[in-house]
């Protein structure tokens, strides 16, 4: 029998999580654009400088220089700013200076966008949705900007709430897990057993879970299982596990009362 594929559908973009932490990111420019390029890289830890004359920023632009949250260069852009560049975002409203630096960036190989100019971007900026670890990003590769921020608000409104701290719980389990199973040959089964908790407990669940609800759920991994939310809140304080009669005779320990 043959097998199906999907389809192929062109004319997309290849959406990454591209992480520049501790890159040099140029801003050319301290408008309203500027400052929501800005505010985006901020959130991924990059290292900013904005090139825009002192009398072009706007209030929110200011704010991040006056509190050094980017390094400002007071002048209008000059080739030697590209320098070391690792990302440059142009969003000044001159086509022929944003084309001439859209060159300049091909000429040197540096990753570009240019503000409400699709043809000249290597990269397009979508609207995001953030909670926490959780970023969902709708993009319409340019064509329609507020058509993706109204999907962008819709998606969000399906979302769980608080599925932000949800991930950051299975984050930190995670960790604590690689600690009880640090070798190479453990992955195939950590990871297992992470998608059984996972699939196991409702977004509301894994929200409240605790410190303790996570160790109390590392005892169950020895044997790959998972209990179901009852059993593991019902070990709360110190409760005795064969008590629950939770567990068979692959465990060899209780959580003292």
């Amino acid at each position: 029998m043959a097998k199906t594929f999907p389809e192929v559908q062109p004319g997309g973009s290849l959406i990454l999580a591209w992480q520049v932490k501790d890159r040099k990111v140029l801003v050319v420019g301290g408008g309203e654009v500027a400052a929501g390029r800005i505010l985006n890289c901020l959130n991924a830890d990059a290292n900013i400088t904005v090139v825009c004359p002192a009398s072009g920023l706007n209030e929110e632009v200011a704010f991040r220089v006056a509190q050094k949250q980017v390094t400002h260069v007071d002048r209008v852009f000059e080739p030697s700013d590209l320098d070391g560049a690792d990302m440059v975002l142009v969003a000044i409203d001159d086509p022929a200076a944003s084309t001439t630096i859209w060159k300049l960036c091909k000429e040197k190989k540096v990753p570009a966008n240019i503000a409400d100019v699709p043809p000249e971007c290597d990269f397009y900026f979508g609207s995001v949705h953030r909670d926490g670890p959780l970023q969902i990003m709708v993009s319409t590769n340019g064509k329609g900007p507020r058509l993706a921020a109204s999907l962008r608000r819709f998606i969000a409104g399906q979302l769980p709430k608080n599925c932000g701290n949800a991930i950051e719980a299975i984050g930190e389990l995670r960790t604590k897990l690689r600690k009880v199973a640090p070798n190479p040959e453990d992955g195939p089964k950590r990871m297992r057993w992470m998608s059984k908790v996972s699939d196991t407990y409702k977004w509301e669940d894994m929200c409240n879970l605790t410190e303790e609800d996570m160790e109390n759920l590392l005892l169950f991994y020895p044997a790959n299982k998972v209990p179901a939310i009852d059993v593991l809140f019902a070990l709360r304080g110190g409760t005795d596990v064969k008590k629950l009669d939770v567990f068979d005779g692959s465990f060899g320990f209780s959580i003292g009362v």
